[in-house]
């Protein structure tokens, strides 16, 4: 059976995916990415999961992998194949394609950022599917965003296209790692919400998950902590409305795992923003974690599919 190697590498954890061409799932496996060991580690950790998932699927289904596809976080040359740079992993400037191939047998590689990558997962065949314009927000530590354009996604020039975590929402706000002040991530993302929540209890163990909890439980501390942060989002959501004017919005991450505790006040705050703007869905994710591992298989299949025969 024709098959592709897919694999997403996060900060804490990697899965990986035998894919077949009609986009579902043959095996699937995860594994720590083990940063405590250092970035040599982990590149070494990622071709050896690589390798394995190779030499299962030649047994399982008789044939090797025609391509591969890989998800990495923070800066990435997708043009060249290079992991520039990812702050969670410390790595600089690794040849990920090329190592990966060699790895590999040769195999054709495909490199993507972790959220674009998940971005074109989810509007191909998740949240998105069917929309012809769509921008992807995921909430985690912090906000990205991947901008979906007729069925793929705009990396921008520099590959730094959809960084909408770095809006500044509210200036002269809470430092930002960028350097600037008041960026969106610092007010409403996960972690940002878990941090609010932390000091409004008094419970330094408290995170956003819990903020939620305390929304649906009629606590009104937690009530003003969460719509500060939804404020602050919509505020930069609608920014990205007026630039992009997307047919869909989809919100992933940690803090869309609150539904419509956070979908219903989300899409109330936008809409009282919006004035000539045309209002886009507003819809949560569909494919969860598993986005950036079928992106890569996504990606690896594209690869195949542009190649010109010899």
């Amino acid at each position: 059976m024709k098959h592709v190697i897919a694999l997403d590498v996060g900060g804490t954890g990697m899965k990986a995916a035998l894919i077949a061409e009609d986009g579902s799932l043959l095996h699937e496996a995860r594994r720590a990415t083990g940063r405590d060991r250092g970035p040599d580690a982990v590149v070494e950790t990622i071709l050896e999961f690589a390798a394995e998932l190779s030499a299962l699927g030649r047994e399982r289904f008789g044939s090797p992998a025609r391509a591969a596809g890989v998800a990495v976080p923070g800066i990435v040359d997708a043009e060249n194949g290079i992991a520039v740079y990812a702050a969670n992993l410390g790595w600089r400037d690794v040849p990920m394609r090329e190592l990966l191939s060699r790895r590999l047998g040769g195999i054709p590689v495909a490199l993507g950022h972790d959220v674009r990558t998940g971005g074109l997962a989810e509007g191909r065949i998740g949240a998105g599917r069917g929309a012809d314009r769509f921008l992807f927000v995921p909430l985690g530590t912090g906000i990205a965003g991947a901008i979906g354009i007729a069925g793929r996604i705009e990396a921008g020039a520099h590959g730094y296209a959809g960084e909408i975590g770095h809006i500044v929402v509210r200036p002269g706000g809470p430092a930002c790692g960028c350097g600037q002040y008041g960026c969106l991530e610092t007010l409403a993302s996960a972690s940002a919400v878990s941090r609010a929540w932390a000091a409004a209890s008094g419970d330094p163990s408290a995170d956003a998950a819990d903020c939620a909890k305390a929304v649906e439980s009629g606590d009104e501390r937690a009530r003003e902590v969460w719509l500060a942060a939804v404020g602050a989002l919509a505020d930069g959501l609608v920014t990205a409305i007026t630039l992009l004017d997307p047919r869909t919005l989809i919100i992933g991450g940690g803090l869309a795992e609150a539904g419509e505790t956070l979908f219903t006040p989300l899409r109330t705050a936008v809409e009282e923003r919006v004035t000539f703007q045309r209002l886009p869905d507003i819809v949560p994710a569909a494919l969860g974690d598993t986005a950036g591992c079928l992106g890569a298989g996504l990606l690896a299949w594209d690869l195949l599919a542009t190649e010109v025969p010899a």
